[in-house]
């Protein structure tokens, strides 16, 4: 690994001699006489290009980007490749801090985000401009750096401990990836808190790049990554929705609904049943943006109530916002599975997570057994969430007033309560009216099968 010495690359001789120098690398100035150049013997054209690209090769050996060295900001987007327009604007803030850091490298520029997201191709863009200007930049892995100064202790190393250490220290220019990712080990701490102690001490201007959250980095590397003074910290895409939170196995067809293919002008309905639907959609897509407060839907079996839910759900997703879809019947299933031995899951966690969802669906209300409880597990779920105001969508085949008359009090007053919730009864009837026979067979699966 080259080290860096900070002196002018020696200016090499020329491998065959120059048409204009005849090889000896400088040429006299065809100036007047009295002229500041006159007389002056001047680096020769190929002289100077030759020692231009010799310097570059040097400081992309000293970079250590391997294949980075492909990455520029030729090469982003500035808004990144992201659909989602927040992810749009947080690689935007990102690749502007980077190039403006890249220009006039002061203090230390942190980057965050998950694996993919664009993060390391930033600060490998950041180094290869600084080098195409002929200034130093060193580049490596948290886990390669005490790879290697763990492999300094080895007898037959090219190069001392305290030697590499220094270098890594000292550079003009560090570019640190994936830090958060390295072993705990107290030596791997004790040698990346002396690292990025003498760096921050002497405020040497420096890349860091972490996938893990920098609000879950030890104390000591987060109280540096944070200071006001010196670092500026930019999310380059917020982690992906976790499994914790998206479609299960035996949503496949919930995960095919979405607002592009629902059908909100059905030809068979009557103008009033149309407006009505359109204004359905209308409630549940502002919803999906801007998901507050309680949405119910009610209506037959078959009338898009599910369909507009799991759209809502969809559309979470793809903004990389979380959000939960329960059948309450199997929920109730499950929460009973819970008490099995065999159980892979507690009843506690599964509860918490229904519970606590940031949004969360509950399909086909009230077709639930009436037993106490069951309404007791609905009513903790329903109280919570109403109390903790957090955004839901119910779907149920019942109308307002059997909603009143039928689902007891305490759970049916928070459903319809026009401080929180805005219930909606959707008038078109069953969507299967609408199709031909054999379009009809092939729609009658289970009931995870079903338009709802």
């Amino acid at each position: 690994m080259d080290t860096w010495s900070g002196a002018e690359e020696p200016e090499p001789s020329p491998s065959s001699l120059c048409p204009i120098c005849k090889g000896a690398g400088f040429v006299y100035a065809d100036v007047p006489v009295g002229h500041p150049d006159f007389g002056k013997a001047l680096p020769c054209r190929c002289t100077r290009e030759e020692s231009n690209r010799e310097r570059q090769n040097r400081l992309q050996r000293y970079s250590n980007l391997g294949s980075l060295t492909r990455f520029t900001f030729d090469d982003l987007l500035p808004e990144g490749r992201s659909g989602d327009p927040v992810s749009q604007e947080q690689f935007k803030r990102a690749y502007e801090a980077a190039k403006a850091f890249a220009k006039d490298p002061k203090g230390w520029l942190v980057l965050a985000g998950y694996s993919g997201c664009g993060k390391t191709h930033l600060a490998a863009a950041i180094a290869n401009e600084r080098i195409s200007h002929g200034y130093p930049a060193f580049y490596i892995t948290t886990p390669d750096l005490l790879h290697h100064l763990r492999s300094t202790f080895n007898p037959d190393s090219e190069i001392a401990y305290g030697e590499f250490f220094d270098q890594v220290r000292n550079t003009p220019l560090l570019i640190l990836d994936d830090l958060g990712v390295q072993a705990g080990t107290p030596w791997a701490k004790e040698k990346l808190d002396q690292l990025l102690n003498h760096r921050f001490n002497n405020e040497l201007p420096t890349v860091i790049v972490t996938i893990t959250p920098i609000e879950q980095l030890e104390d000591r590397i987060r109280t540096r990554l944070t200071d006001p003074d010196l670092c500026r910290a930019y999310v380059v895409k917020e982690k992906q929705v976790s499994s914790e939170y998206s479609w299960g196995p035996e949503f496949e067809l919930q995960k095919t609904m979405t607002f592009d293919n629902f059908d909100r002008k059905r030809v068979n309905l009557l103008p009033e049943q149309q407006e009505n639907l359109a204004e359905a959609f209308r409630l549940a897509f502002d919803f999906a943006k801007s998901s507050e407060g309680w949405l119910v839907f009610m209506g037959v079996t078959g009338c898009g109530k599910t369909h507009l839910a799991a759209a809502i759900v969809n559309y979470r997703y793809q903004s990389n916002q979380p959000a939960l879809f329960v059948v309450v019947t199997e929920f109730l299933d499950h929460l009973r599975s819970t008490f099995s031995p065999d159980s892979k899951v507690s009843y506690d966690q599964l509860f918490e997570k229904v519970k606590t969802a940031p949004l969360l669906v509950l399909d086909d209300f009230g077709e639930q057994t009436t037993t106490p409880w069951a309404r007791e597990k609905l009513y903790q779920v329903i109280n919570y969430r109403y109390n903790a105001r957090l955004a839901t969508v119910i779907t149920t085949r019942y109308s307002l007033e059997e909603i009143l008359e039928q689902i007891e009090v305490s759970i049916s007053s928070r459903l319809v309560d026009p401080k929180i919730s805005t219930p909606f009864n959707i008038i078109a009837p069953d969507y299967r009216g609408d199709l031909r026979p054999s379009q009809r067979k092939i729609s009658r699966g289970g009931k995870k099968g079903r338009w709802r």
